[in-house]
C-alpha cells in the first residue's frame, strides 16, 4: 500500500488527512494519508528510511523553509518562493531516495485568483510577509500584477505600513489579499487595519482565512462594492496540485 503523509509539528488540525484519506476510500485507491508529528527537522530522514513506501509528502509548519537543506532539488517557482510545501519521494535504484520540492500554494492560489482578475487589476497589496505570503507574491508576478507587502512595521523600504496606506496607494493598488491570521475563528470581529472606506467596486479582496467562510475582511470589502473571495478554493486546488505533482 502507497503511503503519502504530512510533515509538521504540532499538527492537532490537518486538513489534508482528511481530503486524502476520503479520497483514497472514495476513488478506490489503496494508499494511506499519515500525520508525521517531528518535533525537530533533523528528524525528517528517519520518516522518509523508516517508510519505504512513502510516495509523497505534504509539510506544513513549521518546517516549509527548514526542510529545504534535505531535498534535492527545487522546482524554478518554489526555489524563487524559498518555501515548500509538498515533497515528490522518487525511489531509485539501489535504494537511493531522490527528493523534489514543490509549492502548490502558488498553484492554487493563481488557479483560483485569475477568473477574477480584470484588466484594471494591475497592483495589489499583500497583507502579511509570513510563510504563506511569498507564494501569493510570485504567484501575482506570474499573473502580471504587481505585488507590495503591508506590514504593521517598517522591514524594509519595500514594505509599507499600515499607516502608509494613502487614498492614492488605496486607489492604484485594487487588488488586496490577506495573508495574517486577522479574522479568524474564534476571533471573527477583527479585521487587518487598512482603511476600508477607500474601497470601491474596482477592488477585489482575497482572504487566505476559510473559517469563517465570510471574514469581516470581506464583508467590509463588500459593503464599498468590492469582489470578495476566501481562501477555501485555494485550499483544495493546493491538494489536487499536490496530487498531481506525486503522480507526473
Amino acid at each position: 500500500m502507497d503511503k503519502y503523509g504530512l510533515i509538521g509539528y504540532p499538527l492537532k488540525h490537518s486538513f489534508s488527512i482528511v481530503y486524502f484519506n476520503e479520497k483514497f476510500q472514495s476513488e478506490n485507491i489503496d494508499a494511506e494519508y499519515v500525520n508525521f508529528e517531528i518535533p525537530r527537522i533533523e528528524d525528517f530522514m528517519e520518516v522518509i528510511d523508516e517508510n519505504p513506501n512513502l510516495c509523497g509528502l505534504n509539510v506544513t509548519i513549521p518546517y516549509k523553509e527548514q526542510v529545504i537543506p534535505y531535498l534535492d532539488e527545487l522546482d524554478k517557482d518554489t526555489a524563487k518562493i524559498g518555501a515548500v510545501n509538498v515533497i515528490k519521494i522518487i525511489r531509485q535504484p539501489k535504494g537511493k531516495v531522490k527528493l523534489v520540492g514543490f509549492n502548490s500554494d502558488i498553484i492554487g492560489f493563481t488557479q483560483s485568483i485569475e477568473p477574477l482578475l480584470q484588466p484594471y487589476h494591475k497592483k495589489a497589496l499583500i497583507l502579511g510577509t509570513g510563510g504563506a505570503s511569498k507564494a501569493i507574491y510570485h504567484g501575482l508576478l506570474n499573473l502580471g500584477v504587481k505585488p507590495t507587502y503591508v506590514s504593521r512595521t517598517k522591514k524594509s523600504d519595500a514594505v509599507l505600513t499600515y499607516q502608509e496606506l494613502t487614498p492614492e496607494i488605496m486607489e492604484e493598488n485594487t487588488v488586496i489579499v490577506n495573508c495574517t491570521p486577522v479574522g479568524m475563528y474564534p476571533k471573527v470581529d477583527f479585521c487587518p487595519d487598512i482603511p476600508y472606506e477607500q474601497l470601491t467596486s474596482k477592488h477585489l479582496l482575497y482572504d487566505l482565512l476559510y473559517n469563517p467562510d465570510e471574514t469581516l475582511f470581506m464583508k467590509k470589502g463588500q459593503a464599498r462594492g468590492a469582489t470578495v473571495k476566501n481562501g477555501l478554493e485555494m485550499l483544495l486546488l493546493q491538494a489536487f496540485a499536490a496530487w498531481e505533482i506525486w503522480h507526473r
